[in-house]
């Protein structure tokens, strides 16, 4: 570690070329903010900590405050009485991302950049629910010889561009440093390479995506020739731009991380030499406001794709077979678009497949989708459930498409003349969220939880499993408040929400807790963030009481109701 910083401290007293502008008010001033207590610090040393212990002053208003780390992690300054004097160096954020660790290397990793931004979830001062938190942090030498890290932080619900050119600056000297060996590092998802809507991603001048940790399937292929939805060749502007510049910013329409509408992004690029060869690393940012794609919604809700899949179902019951030949007809009830029909038997082998026939005779039992989501597995498991019938939601590419969006299809196991049982069912891209798909969730995961009490919690926090899709997953609370399972914000397991309000001061855990214990089941509605988002969303959530033994829970899941017109709606 002594020989690290004392390479560092030959660094800083080089000249620093870095600079970063910033959009916002709030931005420009904490940055200034952190830049005055540098330079208190590099003055007066520790003497200046008693200046910042001050509550009111300038150092210390309300969620806004300087915090002084040494290399090691030891927090010397920082309002939390638990957190200050104390070696904090293994803290972690709600989703397991490495604060102190990240902070400390925005300052020191990069040789000539003594200070950068890192992005995590806080809660703020009093608050339960996290937040995403923009630090920014500088390396600074007292006249002792000391070196520390000052810094400031801020909530923050936008995305500067400053921000992925910091993020780029590190990617970049982290490649030449250790070359491909830095890859896995990017794609991290627990890293400072990935923030908010913002990931690094790699490619060599011919195209070839090398990293993209929000969009993984694309990765190994030649993406050259890919325009946007505007018809934009946007890879050969990239690469047009590091050629000609060495680094600059190109904007396009892209899709944020799980997401299949497109956004537009602006997205700085720079090339990096690593030996004799270079590749194009870049980043992008989602600005505010942004304007988006009209977002392309299948043409079935879910009530008629489930009442077309009965229909079809009661068609193989009386007829067997010979309904395939029904299935098959183009243009038909049964096969329209990309909505069409298939059978399994009860082994997971392909009886009948009307888009693929040559998938006929083959098994499916272990398919898996795009992010390896078992959606084989989950289409015999609803296949062979009490009830026989059940959605089952994964991400695949469109037909001709390059990215892959939430495929939601029904199933029913059926009976044929001859006696023999077949799984039907059909699928639909984009499928609009709807009441029934979390009726569905929540009554799967209640008979769960009511057959294997507490030891199916595992399986609800499965981030690959039924009970998490699109931005839907299942809670579990017990009758006095107790956050038992939530996989969408881990770090309320094991609190109490029974007092927790929404954003405009509705009690959600006692209201939605209060109307499952008297009514069995209940749908509620509140305003809540969105996994990974700092803005509040009307949420409408469907809950029910389970009694497992002893034990009676309270087990629910939602739906964020969409806002902005779809394409559908627009027309």
């Amino acid at each position: 570690m002594k020989k690290i910083f004392i390479i560092l401290l030959a660094l800083i007293l080089s000249t620093y070329t870095f600079a970063e502008t910033y959009e916002f008010k709030e931005t420009k001033n904490l940055v200034k903010l952190v830049n005055e207590a540098a330079k208190l610090v590099q003055k007066k040393g520790e003497t200046s900590f008693k200046d910042f212990d001050k509550t009111g002053s300038k150092w210390r208003q309300k969620d806004t405050y300087i915090f002084v780390l040494d290399p090691d992690g030891t927090m010397l300054v920082h309002p939390d009485a638990t957190l200050a004097g104390k070696n904090t160096f293994d803290l972690k954020d709600v989703n397991g991302r490495p604060i102190i660790q990240g902070l400390i290397e925005a300052a020191v990793s990069i040789p000539n950049k003594p200070e950068g931004w890192y992005h995590y979830q806080w809660p703020e001062p009093g608050e339960i629910l996290p937040r995403w938190k923009s630090s920014f942090v500088k390396l600074v030498k007292t006249p002792s010889g000391k070196e520390l890290i000052v810094g400031s932080g801020m909530y923050n619900d936008r995305m500067e561009k400053s921000f992925v050119v910091d993020m780029v600056k590190d990617a970049e000297g982290i490649i030449k440093k250790e070359g491909t060996e830095a890859f896995a590092l990017l794609r991290d998802k627990k890293g400072r390479f990935n923030a908010k809507d913002a990931y690094i991603f790699v490619m060599d001048p011919n195209g070839i995506e090398l990293v993209n940790p929000a969009h993984p399937n694309l990765e190994g292929r030649n993406l050259l020739d890919v325009k946007d939805t505007n018809n934009k060749p946007l890879i050969r502007d990239m690469l047009k731009v590091v050629n000609t510049k060495g680094s600059g910013w190109v904007n396009y329409m892209w899709p944020k991380p799980g997401e299949s509408v497109p956004t537009q992004k602006s997205t700085y690029v720079e090339k990096v030499k690593v030996g004799d060869k270079w590749y194009l690393i870049g980043s992008g940012v989602y600005l505010t406001d942004a304007p988006k794609g009209l977002h392309s919604v299948s043409a079935l809700t879910a009530p008629e794709l489930m009442k077309l899949v009965r229909d079809g179902s009661a068609l193989v019951e009386k007829i067997g077979e010979k309904a395939f030949e029904e299935f098959r007809v183009k243009g038909s009830k049964f096969f329209k678009g990309d909505t069409y029909f298939f059978v399994w038997d009860m082994d997971g082998t392909r009886k009948f497949h009307a888009a693929d026939p040559t998938l006929e005779g083959k098994n499916g039992s272990d398919a898996l989708d795009i992010n390896d989501r078992p959606y084989g597995k989950m289409f015999m498991e609803v296949a062979r459930s009490p009830s026989g019938e059940g959605w089952v939601h994964y991400m695949y590419p469109e037909p001709e498409k390059m990215f892959p969006v939430w495929k939601s299809a029904f199933l029913k196991r059926v009976t044929l003349p001859n006696g023999k049982q077949e799984m039907v069912g059909s699928a639909s891209y984009n499928m609009q969220m709807d009441s029934a798909l979390i009726e569905d969730v929540v009554n799967r995961a209640s008979l769960l939880v009511q057959t294997k009490g507490s030891a199916a919690f595992d399986e609800l926090r499965d981030k690959k499993g039924p009970y998490n899709f699109m931005d839907t997953y299942v809670f579990v609370d017990t009758p006095d408040g107790m956050e038992l399972v939530n996989s969408g914000t881990p770090f309320l397991e094991g609190k109490n929400i029974i007092n927790l309000k929404d954003t405009r001061g509705k009690t959600v855990g006692r209201d939605y807790i209060s109307a499952a214990m008297e009514k069995g089941s209940s749908w509620e509605e509140y305003y809540w963030y969105k996994p990974g988002s700092n803005i509040p969303t009307l949420k409408k959530t469907f809950v029910r009481k389970v009694q497992s033994g002893k034990d009676t829970y309270i087990v629910g899941s939602g739906y964020y109701v969409e806002e902005k017109p779809t394409m559908a709606q627009a027309k």
